[in-house]
């Protein structure tokens, strides 16, 4: 299991590239994810060891300080977390259903493990700024006070940062919804 994840930004997609080389040359960390995202800014999203994590954040953010728009390092992220950003998540039985939207990334990555920590939740999707102008969201399942609790602490959370945008908790989801969502 990875002990960190960063997520960096950057202004141009030359220069989030180039940050990305850089990150792996520096220390040995994993790419999560390197893509642009609306509004055509590019994002890296870097795992590993803490200190490998923070050592190639800073080499990133240190060679292209002019395009850097800012950095974010999360040390012992919740074990759901990597699966929910692949996309990879299986779900056999969708419970209640928590929706949360953000405005930016690293609000997402801390409110998503917020809250899978807060409650017994599983992470479903983490879907990250692509094709969305820049905002990101978050699906959860589990019983429904679980689920109203992790969207409360979420919901807390990513407002703490001023970039909290919407969020739902439906009690008994029908059961066609799982195959759009998943």
């Amino acid at each position: 299991m990875k002990k960190a994840i960063a997520v960096s930004e950057y202004k141009t997609v030359s220069a989030g590239v180039t940050a990305a080389d850089a990150m792996l040359k520096a220390a040995d960390v994993d790419i999560v994810e390197a893509a642009t995202v609306c509004p055509g800014k590019y994002i890296v999203i870097i795992a590993g060891e803490l200190s490998a994590v923070a050592a190639a954040a800073e080499a990133g953010k240190t060679l292209c300080a002019e395009q850097h728009i800012g950095t974010f390092t999360l040390g012992n992220p919740h074990e759901g977390l990597f699966a929910a950003i692949y996309g990879t998540t299986e779900v056999e039985n969708l419970r209640a259903l928590g929706v949360l939207e953000t405005f930016d990334v690293a609000s997402m990555l801390v409110a998503a493990d917020n809250a899978a920590k807060t409650a017994d939740v599983q992470l479903i999707e983490l879907r990250l700024a692509r094709g969305m102008c820049g905002k990101s969201y978050l699906m959860l399942t589990g019983e429904v006070a679980a689920v109203q609790a992790a969207v409360d602490r979420a919901k807390q959370t990513a407002a703490n940062e001023g970039m909290y945008l919407d969020s739902s908790v439906i009690a008994r989801p029908d059961s066609k919804l799982l195959g759009s969502i998943v």
